[in-house]
């Protein structure tokens, strides 16, 4: 009868034993029955972010009639009258990202993105032409060259005033943010650093 007392006792503290040990492996006794609280890993989350690199979100193309010239003081002015194709790029360059960048709440991710740049502006030689030029001489080369450069840098100019960065911005909230959230599991929230500019077009 002893022995089968000391068994059943046996049993008990071992039985105890394995109960305790699950339930430290299982954290209830640590956390006092509270459930963690798990929140996106800012890493994967960046990571992510900058593996796009320059992220071009919008294309304009352009064409335009520039008329290009160059005063003489002794010949009749140089001209040249040029039909121009370009295009320019709106995009977010997002390897300039650090996690201070990242902001977190309890159900939302807060980014805070570059300002959206014009990444490229160019002019089109392939589709473009020159029309006509007059008196142009042995100037001609650098009337069409300047012309060329007069294009680009309009082409720039053009994209702002009708509103490429603000359309920049549209659609990283269309393409961005869905995949940002997909990645974190919680709602993204798109915040810019400041007023978008013009950086080194190409």
């Amino acid at each position: 009868m002893r022995f089968l007392i000391r068994l059943l006792l046996l049993v008990l503290v071992v039985a105890g034993i394995i109960w305790g040990w699950e339930e430290v492996k299982s954290k209830k006794w640590l956390s006092f029955g509270d459930t963690p609280e798990i929140s996106s890993n800012h890493s994967l989350v960046l990571k992510e972010i900058t593996s796009l690199g320059k992220l071009e979100l919008v294309r304009y193309n352009f064409r335009d009639v520039v008329d290009q010239q160059i005063t003489r003081q002794y010949l009749p002015d140089a001209k040249a009258l040029l039909i121009i194709q370009g295009e320019a790029v709106g995009c977010l360059d997002l390897t300039h990202m650090t996690v201070a960048d990242l902001g977190e709440s309890r159900d939302s991710l807060i980014i805070r993105l570059p300002d959206p740049e014009i990444c490229v502006a160019r002019v089109d030689h392939s589709k473009s032409k020159v029309y006509n030029t007059e008196f142009a001489f042995t100037d001609e080369a650098l009337l069409i060259e300047e012309a060329f450069k007069k294009a680009e840098t309009q082409v720039a100019q053009s994209a702002i005033d009708m509103g490429i960065l603000d359309q920049t911005k549209q659609n990283a909230e269309k393409i961005l943010r869905p995949m940002l959230e997909k990645v974190s599991g919680k709602k993204v929230l798109l915040r810019y650093r400041m007023k978008g500019t013009i950086e080194n077009p190409k």
